[in-house]
């Protein structure tokens, strides 16, 4: 329940994101929400094996590469649609933080951390 819970909050966030970040477009809400579901499989499959193979990388940058690797995230799973478009690596950067950090903020408010 969690795990769909955390899908519709990011598949909002990602949605509204739109309005603020000029380079982000999403053809409806549905379309959000799919994109928000494949980034969170991009993240639990292919991201992890990234972040190993570029632990030097990231080291050297003292993790600031993560921040990359989470751009390229967000456009593989733009990729998968017609519907969704970032329109540069930039946008995507931008993107990936403001959707990290909304949907952190609002899942938090809404109960989601807590053991009850």
């Amino acid at each position: 329940m969690n795990f769909i819970l955390k899908v519709l909050i990011t598949g909002v966030i990602a949605y509204l994101l739109q309005g603020i970040l000029s380079g982000v477009h999403f053809k409806d809400m549905k379309t959000a929400a799919l994109f928000a579901l494949v980034l969170a499989l991009l993240n639990a499959i292919v991201k992890p094996i990234l972040v190993i193979l570029t632990i030097p990388v990231t080291m050297i940058t003292l993790g600031l590469f993560l921040l990359v690797i989470n751009a390229l995230m967000v456009m593989l799973a733009e990729s998968f649609f017609n519907g969704a478009q970032v329109d540069g690596f930039w946008w995507a950067l931008a993107f990936s933080i403001l959707l990290s950090i909304g949907s952190s903020i609002l899942y938090s408010l809404l109960g989601g951390g807590s053991k009850n």
